[in-house]
């Protein structure tokens, strides 16, 4: 009966795992952690943005600049990106200052319904530029890059 009981037992070992696997795992872990963060991690924006179109709209008139409009929300990844990428450039916001009121909308905001549903927006980032009166005059969907964002503000 004893020699049943040894047998049934689950042997335990002692080996360890091959130094490759270590190494394996532990750069998974940091290059998953860094690109968490680089995910995450936005940095101040010193671009002035609203998130009333409708003043926006009335500013346009008075400054005859054009409105852009970015559909963004706090879960898209690629919109912090390009907060961090495009919109902190020095550059960029001096454009921006200078050509377009800068309009944010938060696509979970239930307020911002109505002018999601306006300009057919499904996904995020959506980057439109309209006119005081509402006409589109660029309508860009999914990230864009420093010099292509210029390009679009400038009208190129």
């Amino acid at each position: 009966m004893k020699d049943k009981k040894n047998k049934l037992e689950i042997k335990e070992t002692n080996k360890k795992p091959h130094p490759f696997w270590n190494f394996f795992w532990l750069t998974f872990l940091v290059v998953s952690l860094w690109y968490a963060w680089y995910s995450l991690y936005v940095p101040s924006s010193k671009v002035n943005w609203s998130n009333n179109i409708e003043a926006s709209k009335e500013l346009a008139k008075k400054t005859d600049k054009n409105i852009l409009i970015f559909f963004t929300g706090k879960w898209c990844s690629p919109c912090r990106i390009m907060k961090r990428e495009v919109f902190a450039d020095a550059k960029v916001r001096k454009t921006i200052q200078s050509k377009v009121v800068p309009v944010e909308i938060d696509m979970d905001d239930p307020n911002s319904k109505s002018l999601i549903n306006q300009y057919n927006i499904y996904t995020t980032p959506t980057t439109i530029i309209i006119d005081s009166k509402g006409n589109v005059v660029n309508y860009t969907i999914g990230k864009i890059e420093k010099t292509k964002f210029i390009e679009i503000l400038l009208n190129k």
